[in-house]
């Protein structure tokens, strides 16, 4: 019903609001009026209306109320999510602080007292200072090399080597003398943000005292690495005096080709292996690729500097020829040399059931990448990703590869993604055969956090290979987290890294290579 205006003559006329509501009354209204207008007869047809509007508005009303019901479920099942990845970084978070607390008191504490103990007390500021950090622009070994394992020093395997040989990482600038290694990478000076240059920045290592324990690691069932192998030790033993570490696999081949081998060191258990990093300065592998993923497999904490001869088929990693692995060895012991710090992920597999953090799986260290699969299923893989708090996408294809800038020219670059020169800072997200036209590779940020999970209604399982090797199955309602691993894998370069990188694609992959054009076609005049 619309309501009724008064005019000043006080009779009544019928005028629509925006509301439906009348807003006011005249001060001029009789009481006459009022029941003139209580008395008006109602207007044709409104109750179908009315009937007509209760009707949508339950319609209304329980579309409303399947929304919520369908929202309050959906939040229930992310809460649920978001508790399982809190309490895995939670977890991160106090592993990282159990590491950086027991490097810091029980590895740098007996390490210097075994230093004190061998040598005489040094009085000045100057000494002590160099002997606990080597400076604002460098990074010294124990902060590289710290220990991840909390147990003390009684635990570990006996040795006769009494200490590891100490070394310092700094920024070097390729060609002309530059002070450039001595600005911050973003500097607010005087109010004005300003980046330095890093392109021209190398990473260098100088040995501040001389290596003594060198690990060789061989590709396995080749005879021309063993003959290697053999003449190698045999040289490193007798010419440079150093303690040779080998697997027992190849300290069994040593043996058996003479026993002049006996001095050769090597493991009996797992147990020992994890604190090898403690004891070795220097790895040296015989191989592709694959024996540098095997090397750093090994250490599930600190690695020491590697240096990679290139015996395999391809090799993006292992910039050194065995014909010269003298001249090589020699300058890599004698250094400062240049390094490439190879990022690694680390990976934690959460089940359905887990109810605590105990209960996650790993980590496990790659330095390729971890690949999430079908496996052998027809259908396509669905995956739900997670980047830090943010959701990112819907995997649905043939599966997902996180990779490092180390494995952006391994599985990654056969999945379409693009090739990125290992000393950036990323995690690569590649999909494997998306059933979209539009889903592109990206490259995240270093710091972030992925989870990748499996959602309920997923028609099948899916696998994860980690490096190739490892493979776990992820049930519906399983989650992956990746994230950046703070001991890197550091390389020896030939040169420079970004020279090796070049020269890597290029001679590996055959990067660009086309026949000149030739230029006695048509000219612009």
């Amino acid at each position: 019903m619309a309501p009724v205006k008064f005019n000043s003559n006080g009779s009544t006329s019928i005028s629509p609001q925006e509301n439906g509501f009348v807003e006011s009354l005249s001060v001029s209204n009789s009481e006459k009026a009022v029941q003139e207008l209580v008395q008006q007869p109602l207007v044709q047809g409104i109750d179908e209306h009315l009937i007509e509007f209760s009707e949508a508005m339950r319609t209304v009303a329980k579309a409303l109320r399947q929304a919520a019901e369908g929202k309050a479920s959906a939040l229930a099942e992310a809460a649920e999510w978001k508790r399982k990845y809190e309490l895995e970084r939670e977890r991160n978070q106090n592993l990282e602080h159990k590491v950086l607390s027991s490097g810091e008191h029980n590895g740098d504490f007996n390490e210097r007292a075994e230093n004190l103990a061998d040598q005489p007390v040094l009085s000045s500021e100057a000494g002590e200072e160099s002997e606990w950090c080597c400076g604002k622009n460098g990074i010294c070994s124990h902060e590289v090399l710290r220990d991840g394992e909390p147990e003390s020093s009684s635990v570990t395997f006996k040795s006769k080597f009494k200490r590891k040989a100490s070394f310092k990482l700094s920024w070097c600038c390729k060609g002309e003398k530059s002070d450039q290694h001595k600005h911050d990478i973003v500097s607010f000076e005087r109010g004005n943000i300003t980046t330095a240059e890093r392109s021209s920045k190398q990473i260098s290592l100088k040995w501040e005292s001389p290596p003594q324990t060198v690990l060789i690691m061989t590709k396995p069932n080749s005879t021309s690495v063993q003959i290697l192998c053999a003449e190698m030790v045999r040289w490193l033993n007798e010419k440079r005096k150093l303690n040779i570490f080998v697997e027992p696999r190849v300290k069994l081949e040593l043996l058996n080709e003479s026993s002049y081998y006996n001095f050769v060191e090597t493991w009996q258990d797992d147990e020992e292996i994890l604190h090898l990093h403690t004891k070795i300065d220097l790895i040296v592998t015989l191989g592709g690729d694959g024996t540098v993923l095997w090397a750093a497999s090994m250490f599930k904490g600190p690695v020491p500097p590697v240096v990679p001869f290139s015996l395999g088929s391809l090799g993006f990693m292992t910039p050194f020829y065995s014909e010269h692995y003298k001249e090589c060895l020699n300058s890599v012991l004698r250094g400062p040399i240049s390094i490439t710090l190879r990022h690694r992920l680390q990976c934690h597999v959460i089940r359905e059931a887990a109810k605590n953090e105990y209960e996650t799986e790993g980590p496990i260290l790659v330095l390729n990448e971890v690949t999430i699969d079908r496996g052998i299923s027809s259908f396509l893989t669905n995956l739900e990703c997670y980047c830090d708090n943010s959701f990112v996408t819907c995997v649905q294809g043939d599966g997902l590869i996180l990779s490092t800038t180390s494995g952006s020219t391994a599985y990654s670059l056969a999945a379409g993604g693009s090739m990125v020169h290992p000393q950036v800072p990323g995690i690569l997200f590649t999909p494997i055969c998306p059933h979209s036209l539009s889903f592109r590779p990206l490259i995240m940020p270093e710091h972030v956090t992925i989870r990748i999970q499996v959602p309920f209604n997923s028609r099948g399982h899916a696998w994860a290979s980690f490096d190739g090797k490892d493979r776990k199955q992820l049930a519906p309602g399983d989650a992956l987290v990746c994230s950046m691993a703070p001991w890197p894998v550091p390389t020896a370069c030939q040169s420079d890294s970004t020279s090796d990188f070049l020269r890597s694609i290029h001679d590996g992959l055959h990067w660009n290579l086309r026949k000149v054009q030739s230029n006695d076609g048509p000219h612009d005049p």
